[in-house]
């Protein structure tokens, strides 16, 4: 049964000890997924070692990235009803099932990415095998798509280590490490890379009793606890997702809580719960956002430009926070000001941010390492890339560049972390132009995965290329977009915030403004959001909109601006904060909300977004939407404002655009885009 890898999915070697080890090996991808296909593979390599009984059998991937990254997502955009997706997903637990009743040990060799079905994949397996790095990530976040796990896995988790850590993995959809996973206790060793086939073969050749869980753990399992748990587990909930909006960890506390103590019988309502779950609404749609996803990851996956040195000039909030996550993503460092004393607050942010995200003392003290106060700029001459993150003034930022080009290496990107000015508007003091690129980063660096890559017809396509691979690098997804005023995301964003503006202005509740937004689904309400941004920020944008796009700037912004209430950094804005947090206010006794509000935010969003897709700011439909869930969390389980307008209907849009212009005036006119806004097309990423 030895097989040479060649173009085979899947494959198994026996040795001379007649441990079976079989690998994963998809061909023509860099990860290995779960298909229809590779699934029924497996199945017949099961089926064969079943006849064989090898002494154990060991599973791998040969895949430098990962173990199994999970199902592959495009199948799921196939399923037609319920009963299509119920059939795929039992015929995945008949594989799983299949593995787990092997009558010799079994172990899961896990390194990279083991998410999703890899995990239940592992999960019917006797033992799992971790190695110990922190790129090793272990996970079900399948409630980021929609659905909860349908494999097996929530059945299998629950009662390999209770009910605690198994739910908190299901309903977070965080992933972690293996010796995180270790101590939950669903990874039976956690061993350097070195020693990982060592691990394995010692426990097929000495195989031990599996992982029991502690009775503490099966206690919580138990029906009298069951229900008190589900209370707190729902509750924690919904502090982050309404039931509506995000019916899938809902749909598991409910299984989990009727089936936990009978394992086969759990599995049965996981998988009629998930195919049901699977083909409504709120799953396509975010199935439809991971896809838009991984489209823009592959934009940064065009090139093989390699960089290794940063050099960030500023280290203030936005260029202090770029240069600790580049530090943060292996790339050597240097962060420029006019004194040490002011990049300090940088390193200090960089700091906690290293303590969080990686929690050991030895890899937190070598990002520290990676990252250095550089206030002469001593760095800009050995740079692969120079950022430039000082404040929003044109002239300011021409004059840096005067400065910086001539000590910058020749191949060196030079790119602009400007928020809203056009490139033509800086490029005119530098001697080759066409190198300059913007690299828009959104605060806060460390959770905003978008970065808009701002370009022209005078900027090098090579610069461009080199620009999209260096984002993808450091792990953030590029969005390619024309140099108009505001690129994409601020200009679509900008008219939601003013129009919350003019609705507080008008007496409208600041609580009441947000809520209506929140119960929308965006992450937060408008006022909150202009607040987190800084007062002073969103007029200074506005200005410099308003002069290209004839906007108007509302004369409340104005005046909070005069007074000092800049949001949250002065304690003061819409709101009064206290410790960081917005202070709200009840609604006064009697209030009725108008139903005018959330159309008035939302459709000057809309019209924008048209004005943006007629205008050709990005590439293609897709991308606007991606560039709108990503830059500004637009609600998710909506699939984008494009695809909100196309499931809505642009007629029923249109007409409330017409009411409104009436009502309003002239900053509700719908743009021209409208005539032609039935033509949209999704890239084949829906139905």
């Amino acid at each position: 049964m030895n097989r040479d890898a060649g173009h085979h999915d899947i494959y198994t070697e026996v040795d001379q000890d007649n441990v079976a080890w079989l690998h994963f090996a998809k061909h023509g991808s860099s990860t290995n997924v779960l298909s229809a296909s590779v699934l029924e593979d497996f199945y017949k390599e099961l089926l064969d070692l079943a006849e064989r009984a090898p002494r154990g059998l060991v599973i791998l991937s040969d895949k430098s990235n990962g173990f199994i990254a999970g199902a592959d997502v495009r199948e799921f955009t196939r399923l037609e009803n319920r009963d299509q997706a119920l059939e795929a997903i039992q015929r995945g637990q008949e594989v799983f099932d299949r593995l787990a009743a092997l009558p010799f040990p079994t172990v899961a060799l896990i390194h990279g990415f083991c998410l999703g079905g890899g995990l239940e994949l592992a999960l019917a397996c006797r033992y799992r095998v971790s190695r110990d790095d922190p790129s090793t990530r272990l996970g079900l976040p399948e409630v980021k798509l929609g659905i909860h796990p349908g494999f097996g896995g929530s059945a299998r988790l629950t009662h390999l280590v209770g009910a605690v850590h198994a739910m908190d993995l299901m309903l977070s959809g965080r992933t972690v490490d293996g010796r995180t996973a270790a101590r939950m206790g669903f990874v039976d060793h956690v061993v350097p890379e070195r020693h990982l086939k060592t691990a394995a073969r010692a426990l097929i050749l000495q195989p031990g009793s599996a992982h029991r869980a502690s009775k503490l753990q099966t206690m919580s399992n138990h029906a009298w606890v069951r229900p008190g748990l589900a209370r707190l587990f729902e509750h924690r909930v919904a502090r982050k997702a309404s039931r509506d909006h995000y019916p899938a960890p809902y749909a598991l506390i409910e299984l989990w809580q009727q089936h936990a103590d009978q394992q086969r019988s759990m599995m049965h309502a996981e998988a009629e719960s998930v195919a049901k779950l699977i083909v409504g609404p709120t799953a396509q749609n975010l199935i439809r956002v991971f896809l838009l996803q991984e489209q823009l990851k592959a934009l940064g996956r065009g090139s093989d430009y390699k960089a290794r040195h940063v050099h960030v000039v500023g280290a203030g909030l936005m260029g202090g926070d770029i240069a600790a996550w580049c530090a943060l993503r292996g790339l050597r460092v240097t962060l420029q000001d006019q004194s040490a004393e002011r990049i300090a607050p940088a390193i200090k942010r960089a700091s906690q941010l290293f303590s969080r995200r990686l929690k050991r003392p030895r890899p937190i003290q070598e990002a520290m390492d990676r990252l250095a106060p550089d206030p002469k700029g001593v760095g800009i001459g050995t740079a692969d890339v120079v950022i430039e993150a000082i404040f929003e003034d044109a002239e300011a930022k021409r004059s840096l560049y005067a400065m910086l080009e001539p000590r910058m290496r020749d191949d060196a990107i030079l790119a602009t972390n400007t928020s809203s000015i056009p490139l033509a508007e800086l490029r005119t003091a530098l001697r080759t132009p066409s190198r300059l690129v913007g690299l828009h980063f959104f605060n806060p660096v460390a959770k905003m995965q978008l970065v808009e890559i701002v370009r022209d017809e005078n900027t090098d396509p090579d610069v461009v290329a080199r620009a999209l691979a260096f984002t993808g690098l450091i792990d953030r997804l590029p969005l390619p977009v024309s140099s108009t005023p505001g690129f994409l995301v601020n200009r679509i964003l900008l008219p939601y915030l003013l129009e919350a503006v003019e609705l507080e202005s008008e007496g409208v509740p600041s609580p009441e403004i947000d809520r209506q937004a929140l119960q929308f689904g965006m992450p937060l309400g408008p006022l909150e959001l202009a607040d987190t941004v800084g007062l002073d920020i969103c007029l200074h944008v506005a200005e410099i909109l308003g002069r290209h796009f004839a906007v108007a700037v509302p004369q409340r912004l104005r005046a909070l601006v005069a007074q000092g209430r800049l949001g949250r950094k002065s304690g003061r804005g819409f709101y009064r904060y206290r410790k960081g947090e917005p202070v709200k206010t009840s609604l006064p006794k009697g209030y009725h909300s108008n139903p005018d509000i959330l159309d008035r935010l939302l459709l000057r969003m809309l019209n924008e977004t048209v004005a943006c897709l007629r205008e050709n700011v990005v590439g293609s439909a897709d991308h606007l939407d991606a560039g709108m869930v990503y830059g500004t969390g637009f609600a998710p389980f909506r699939g984008g404002p494009l695809h909100y307008i196309e499931t809505t209907g642009a007629d029923v849009i249109l007409q409330r655009l017409h009411e409104l212009e009436q009502q309003f005036g002239e900053r509700f006119r719908p743009d021209p885009g409208w005539e032609s806004v039935s033509g949209f097309t999704n890239s084949g990423i829906r139905k």
